[in-house]
């Protein structure tokens, strides 16, 4: 799975993406028209402690790993998780934002 690492990536997909918010993610997506997809994970400190945040990055990453085949190919997407992540459970975390990446990608125009 390739990764957003750079400032200027993670605004383009800002200023240049769609966007869709749930009741435990917000994701930006743009497209790119290259053949992978990368994802960035943008988790504030203020929904807590290091523990707390990489607990919230464990979570995402393995929910894009696990339907890394049903996510379209050729975008950026950058997901901002809510506090709630931390504690809900996993299979509902898993169905929001698999459903909003879809949704932001086809309001884009996938």
């Amino acid at each position: 799975m390739a990764r957003l690492l750079r400032r200027s990536d993670f605004e383009a997909v800002y200023r240049g993406g769609t966007r869709r918010g749930g009741a435990s993610f917000t994701v930006f997506a743009r497209s790119t028209g290259l053949g992978n997809t990368r994802f960035g994970i943008s988790v504030k400190k203020a929904l807590g402690g290091a523990v707390v945040r990489n607990r919230i990055r464990r979570r995402v990453r393995e929910i894009l790993r696990l339907h890394r085949r049903e996510i379209p190919r050729g975008w950026d997407i950058v997901v901002h998780p809510r506090s709630s992540v931390g504690r809900a459970k996993f299979a509902g975390l898993e169905e929001e934002l698999v459903r909003l990446i879809h949704s932001a990608t086809k309001a884009a125009g996938a």
